[in-house]
């Protein structure tokens, strides 16, 4: 029996998929058709000639020839670790029918835990403005919303003086915390986006990643010897490729220099624990839609002094003392970096998601994510043609995200493949990470997948199962240059519908 006709059997066993001549779905209308057998809905467009991308698009018939054999991604099932909103979400294909959604792009914004999802909807109908209001709702909110700052204080090691900055993400934390910096900041061109550009207006260092590890902190010691800096600013996990930066050494090599240290933990908080009074960690910044709590907040929690001295990223109400017609006096952090009404909700929605990754334990989320993740870099290096892209191959510990290339495939043929025809989502583009992919992949695009909490063994060998269909066979469907569908069938809900998709000003 070939991996794929036992990956169907696995996905009727578990529900995933309906058993031929089954339904799924509420309407009870939409069949799903056998993986293997190509079946275009009514209402699309006839194929003609070869199915595949617009540059191979040749008069020859569909190759009969079964699937191949795709690598074995590992014995015994992986199941989710929490329960995430959406789960259960099914995802049209183009070729007809529906599966159930596979979403391997969670380091791009994961889905809400459920328990998240829970204490948002029975914070929401106290919701009220905070710190002013003397109805009883506002005093549940102030509450609510100051109780957050604790909770995210304790996660994280915070010290008993330290700010917790609610912020709408890690971009903003490091916008602000930019404009607070006295002195120059020296980074690693690895950097994402967010980690990289707000330092250029505070006099920025740039250290090139080297061929090692060790030679990377050997050159970032050297930099911070050169000339003064008043912090070095790293991320704690690397977007692109998942690989851990040592902190304790990169805290050591700053602080034998006098800098202050600040950790972009984006991709860091959500797979490990940090504790900051214990690291020597001057500031940590990350995102509520990394660790699972996407209502549009982020925080920064470090060192208040800078802070303080910082002159307001925005101006309005709630940051200052006292505003008379020719001046004003502003308030210490963090009102003072938060004027206008805050997100509330969103703080409350991070301090639930930290508290149920507390309940997980860290050993749980290292151990479910490392075994799915070994599965699916195995495997992909089974394929022919894939390449996994590392900064320093084997030398440092990983989180569950693995970018990869696939040869005579562009990464936005195989992204929109992925999901036209197989129910997947991963990310691809080069992840805000332009420096980066031009070391690693020539600045050309790449593939991401990314696992979480709910991840589990099949969504792995799905992706799997897809990436050798595309490698062996190439595509059921038509696809344009820009790896679109050329018809794409699938429908939108009513709601998602009727506004203008703006291109990309670039592929982040």
């Amino acid at each position: 029996m070939s991996y794929l006709s036992q990956l169907e059997r696995s996905f009727i066993e578990s529900g995933a998929l309906a058993a031929p001549g089954e339904l799924l779905g509420t309407g009870g209308d939409t069949a799903v058709r056998d993986l293997r057998t190509p079946s275009a809905p009514s209402n699309a467009t006839p194929l003609r000639g070869r199915v595949g991308f617009a540059q191979d698009v040749v008069p020859t018939a569909v190759d009969p020839r079964p699937v191949a054999q795709a690598p074995s991604a590992g014995r015994g099932e992986i199941a989710p670790l929490a329960a995430l909103v959406g789960a259960d979400q099914t995802a049209p294909l183009v070729t007809g029918g529906e599966l159930r959604y596979v979403n391997l792009d969670i380091a791009a914004s994961a889905p809400a835990l459920v328990a998240v999802a829970e204490r948002v909807a029975e914070f929401l109908p106290y919701y009220s403005s905070v710190h002013r209001g003397s109805g009883y709702a506002s005093i549940v909110s102030t509450g609510a919303y100051e109780n957050a700052r604790r909770v995210i204080a304790d996660f994280v090691g915070a010290r008993f003086d330290d700010v917790v900055q609610v912020v709408r993400h890690t971009t903003d934390a490091f916008n602000l915390l930019a404009r607070a910096v006295p002195g120059d900041v020296v980074h690693l061109d690895l950097e994402h986006h967010a980690n990289l550009l707000p330092w250029r207006s505070s006099g920025s260092r740039q250290v090139a990643v080297a061929g090692t590890l060790e030679e990377t902190l050997v050159a970032l010691d050297a930099e911070l010897a050169k000339a003064p800096a008043a912090l070095l600013a790293v991320t704690g996990a690397s977007n692109v490729t998942g690989e851990l930066l040592p902190l304790d050494r990169l805290v050591a090599i700053a602080k034998a220099h006098g800098a202050r240290i600040a950790v972009d933990g984006a991709q860091l908080v959500p797979h490990r624990r940090i504790d900051i009074e214990a690291a020597g960690i001057d500031y940590v910044a990350f995102s509520g839609h990394k660790v699972y709590a996407p209502y549009g907040a982020g925080v920064l929690v470090g060192r208040r002094d800078w802070l303080d001295a910082a002159s307001p990223l925005l101006l309005g109400g709630g940051a200052v003392r006292e505003v008379s017609t020719t001046g004003v006096s502003f308030a210490a952090t963090p009102a003072r970096h938060e004027a206008g009404t805050p997100n509330v909700v969103g703080a409350v929605a991070i301090a639930a998601a930290l508290e149920e990754l507390e309940r997980i334990g860290e050993d749980a989320v290292v151990a479910h994510e490392t075994a799915l993740r070994t599965r699916l870099v195995d495997g992909l290096r089974q394929l022919p043609g894939v390449r996994v892209l590392e900064i320093w191959p084997g030398e440092a510990e990983v989180i569950g995200v693995a970018t990869f290339s696939v040869e005579g495939f562009s990464a936005e043929q195989v992204a929109h493949f992925l999901s036209a025809e197989w129910g997947v989502g991963v990310r691809d583009g080069r992840f805000c990470a332009h420096p980066l992919l031009a070391r690693l992949n020539g600045g050309r695009t790449a593939v991401r997948a990314s696992l979480g909490l709910g991840s589990s063994s099949s969504d792995v060998h799905r992706l799997l199962a897809g990436i050798d269909q595309l490698v062996t066979h190439g595509p059921e469907w038509t696809y344009g240059v820009d790896g679109l569908p050329s018809v794409d069938p699938r429908p939108l809900p009513a709601w998602a519908t009727g506004g203008a998709v703006a291109a990309a000003p670039c592929r982040d």
